[in-house]
């Protein structure tokens, strides 16, 4: 069966979108910090076809600003994402195409994210659930609260994760781990998903917000060129050989060090003990 053309997926998306008269993501940049929120609290913030586009939008647009040095994703109080809109996905099964245009899409959405210049921090308050767990697993760093529920319950209604989040968990965790949350399809808290590597720390509930910009703002202070040779270097090095490892990073280096007056900037600041000023 053919796909369906673009101009039909966006005619769709349109359509939805101005029933509810409300944008589906929300972007706020200010200080080099960019906060995409997802926007759909009505649904607990689940992944449909629009929010994926708005998405993806506000992704772009983050990470092509120059004035920005990190970008956070985020949802609301109650969810950070409960994963896929079944609702949507049930309906798109009656066209077949549909449903694989729409896993493309949350595959194209995430490895854009991962693939970032810049970078991301998903702050996790509330449910992050199946794909929501998957899109976590896309950020580069994630802070959660002590009583968020994450986890990929795919297995507890018969279906399996499609949109990266077997092969990116199992590389974070490790097979045995992934595969018992896989599995059982249980939910973490916070600190669980902290203890076993899934998020990078959890804190109390009040103190989400204020822990997340700290972060935010310390990683904003640092040169967006630096930071993206470090990510791309980082990156490479998941799919290499130690030895190719060493050698990405070292080309990242030399083409960093030979593109970006930044590392002189650095230096002269560590020297005359100053805080360096990157403008880029």
């Amino acid at each position: 069966m053919p796909r369906v053309s673009k101009r039909d997926v966006k005619r769709d998306i349109t359509d939805r979108r101005s029933n509810r008269g409300m944008p589906l993501v929300l972007l706020d940049k200010r200080d080099g910090i960019a906060t995409v929120r997802l926007n759909r609290p009505e649904a607990r913030n689940s992944l449909n076809p629009a929010l994926l586009d708005e998405l993806e939008a506000a992704i772009r647009d983050a990470s092509t600003d120059p004035t920005v040095k990190v970008v956070v994703i985020a949802g609301d109080e109650k969810a950070f994402s409960a994963g896929a809109d079944l609702k949507a996905v049930i309906a798109l099964f009656d066209v077949w195409p549909r449903y694989v245009d729409f896993l493309h899409r949350l595959h194209d959405v995430f490895c854009l994210i991962e693939e970032a210049p810049v970078p991301t921090i998903a702050k996790v308050r509330g449910f992050a659930l199946a794909g929501g767990l998957e899109l976590i697993l896309c950020c580069d760093l994630t802070i959660a609260s002590d009583n968020a529920k994450i986890g990929d319950q795919h297995a507890n209604y018969g279906l399996i994760a499609g949109a990266g989040g077997i092969p990116r968990l199992v590389r974070r965790i490790g097979l045995q781990r992934a595969l018992d949350i896989f599995y059982t399809g249980r939910w973490l808290t916070g600190q669980e998903a902290a203890d076993c590597g899934i998020v990078l720390r959890s804190v109390p509930d009040d103190k989400l917000d204020e822990e997340v910009h700290k972060l935010a703002r310390e990683i904003a202070s640092k040169s967006r060129t630096g930071l993206r040779y470090m990510k791309r270097a980082a990156r490479a090095g998941m799919d290499l050989t130690l030895e190719g490892a060493l050698a990405a990073e070292q080309a990242a280096l030399i083409e960093y060090f030979s593109s970006s007056p930044d590392p002189k900037r650095g230096l002269q600041a560590f020297i005359t003990k100053q805080t360096p000023n990157f403008d880029d």
